[in-house]
Formats: structure tokens, C-alpha cells, sequence
């Protein structure tokens, strides 16, 4: 069976089109900001008030909540009054594991590797590049002005830190967290995609016993 694929990313690295060209490749759901519109959805409350606040972390002093009582499927009365980025989190953790559970998807960010920490079969990767690489991306595609970008992209790297080590109480970067990291300055998109791909497949295919002697 196909493993469920985590895909963390720094900024301008690729990390989005990597991982919807690895769903279509392998056939599988991809979920990105579709979580955001799934968790309004839930919640009864608008996609743009989430929007605003996807995987941003909050101000708030609710950690301790969110990491224990809050945390993965027990629920507290008082959710409804806690600050929207915390409500995000909590309900996308839930989403995430209920597609986990229907089987082999890609997950775009969000701490998906960490809220499927337990989930038995995972490939989580990391999609980095050096920051000139990732200038270069951000402007061909328009992602940001020329003139502004390389601080555009400082501000996204550590807006996704904060996040995950908040969250998580790890550190986004750290590559024990991951299976796989792919520097997408030295292998072009393509290549990354095959790399994931062939990981998947060879983690979906069966480890065969040894011959009896």
C-alpha cells in the first residue's frame, strides 16, 4: 500500500508543484489550502477567515492547550471562543487524519508530519533550496516583486518556522524530522518528483523474506 506523503517546504523551493505532480503521478488525493475550505466547512465559519491565518501561529498562550487537552480528537466546551489559528490547527489535525486513515494522499505543510507522527505509514519529506535558487522561482512565477523578495522570502521561511516548532515543539528545519530532504537547487522538479515517487513505491512494496536455508 502507498504511504502517505508529508511534504514541508521552504519558500520558493517547489515544494507545492512537487507534491501535486507526485499525487498525479501516483494517483492519490493531494491536499493543500483544500483543507482550509474542509476545515470552514466544518466549522461553519468562512474559508477567508482561515485563509488569513493558515499556517500562521498564534499569539495566544493556548500551547499547552492545543499540545495536550485540545490535542488529537478530545474536545473542550470552550473551542468555539479560542483564537482562529488555533481552531485551524485542531480542526485541520483532525482532517488530516481522517484522510490519512482513507489511505495514501500528499499533504502540503500544516505539521502534517508531526499529527501523523503514529500513523505506521508515512514518507515525510523536506523540499529546500539555496536562497538564490529560490529568488529566482519566487520572481520568474510572479510570486513577489523583484525588489522585495529576498526579504519576502525570509518573512514566508519564518512565518513556516514559528508555525511548526509552536505547534510542534520541533524544529521545522531539523532533518531528523523527515525521510527525505531534496535540495531543488541541484535536482530540477522533475527529478524531485521521480525521487518521491520511486521512495513511495519502494516503501508500498513488501520487504521479502529471507530464503529459508
Amino acid at each position: 500500500m502507498l504511504p502517505v506523503i508529508t511534504i514541508s517546504r521552504q519558500y520558493g523551493s517547489g515544494g507545492h508543484e512537487i507534491g501535486e505532480k507526485v499525487a498525479e503521478r501516483l494517483d492519490i488525493p493531494f491536499y493543500d489550502k483544500s483543507l482550509i475550505a474542509l476545515a470552514a466547512k466544518k466549522s461553519g465559519l468562512s474559508e477567508e477567515v482561515f485563509a488569513d491565518v493558515d499556517e500562521k501561529a498564534t499569539s495566544s498562550l493556548l500551547y499547552s492547550m492545543v499540545m495536550g487537552s485540545f490535542a488529537y480528537g478530545s474536545r473542550m466546551a470552550g473551542i468555539n471562543e479560542m483564537p482562529i489559528n488555533d481552531k485551524l490547527f485542531i480542526i485541520q489535525s483532525d482532517i488530516i487524519k481522517n484522510a490519512a486513515n482513507e489511505g495514501a494522499c500528499v499533504i502540503i505543510g500544516r505539521c502534517a508530519d508531526y499529527i501523523l507522527r503514529d500513523h505506521k505509514n508515512c514518507l515525510n519529506v523536506f523540499i529546500h533550496a539555496d536562497k538564490s535558487a529560490r529568488v529566482k522561482r519566487a520572481v520568474d512565477m510572479g510570486l513577489a516583486d523583484a525588489s522585495k523578495v529576498s526579504d519576502f522570502i525570509t518573512k514566508k521561511d519564518k512565518q513556516r518556522a514559528n508555525y511548526y516548532n509552536f505547534y510542534t515543539n520541533n524544529r521545522w528545519d531539523e532533518i531528523g524530522n523527515y525521510d527525505l530532504t531534496i535540495d531543488t537547487s541541484r535536482f530540477d522538479i522533475e527529478t524531485a518528483v521521480q525521487i518521491i515517487v520511486d521512495a513511495a513505491k519502494q516503501l508500498a512494496t513488501p520487504t521479502p523474506k529471507p530464503a529459508e536455508v
